[in-house]
């Protein structure tokens, strides 16, 4: 279920790539309000916009992600990235990648709204397992938790938060 007034979609090619620069803005605020998403802080918007155009726009373009945003009154508020691309012997596998949302929009179902969209989608195509990793701790790791999610192990040391101190990961999976 939707929060009211937000719209999850999912984006092909050519609309991924007319969102890249809010897929980007949204990135450079989530890393900048502490979010450990793969990059520090400060996230410039040209390795923002790199990132996007590079990495997930290619792997949108060639099928092996699929990408859903949330949008409020036109505008993109959130992201989640679904990587269904896996190797041979993981066809019924996928991973969640991502889970981006504006510091200003957070608390109003959006990461929720997005995970549902991206779980259902992933059921849809035979998926049957998910993995995913956040931060430990973290408000993520909460609300995964709170969807049915289970966690596999914490590896400590395993990532750099956004101001470059050593910090817990957790991995965690969902069967569909």
């Amino acid at each position: 279920m939707n929060p009211a007034g937000y719209v999850i979609e999912r984006l092909d090619a050519g609309q991924t790539q007319a969102a890249l620069p809010e897929l980007a803005q949204i990135h450079i605020d989530c890393v900048a309000a502490g979010a450990g998403v793969s990059f520090l802080h400060p996230l410039s918007m040209e390795k923002a916009e790199g990132f996007w155009r590079g990495e997930v726009l290619a792997n949108v373009m060639g099928g092996d992600t699929v990408l859903f945003v949330a949008r409020h009154g036109g505008r993109i508020t959130g992201t989640v990235q679904l990587v269904v691309g896996m190797r041979e012997n993981q066809p019924h596998r996928g991973e969640i990648a991502k889970l981006l949302v504006a510091p200003a929009e957070r608390r109003q179902g959006v990461a929720r709204a997005l995970m549902e969209a991206a779980q259902a989608h992933a059921k849809q195509i035979g998926k049957t397992l998910l993995l995913l990793d956040t931060e430990t701790g973290g408000l993520a790791e909460q609300l995964y938790l709170s969807m049915g999610w289970h966690e596999v192990g914490v590896v400590p040391g395993f990532a750099l938060t956004t101001h470059g101190e050593l910090c817990a990961c957790t991995f965690l999976y969902k069967v569909l």
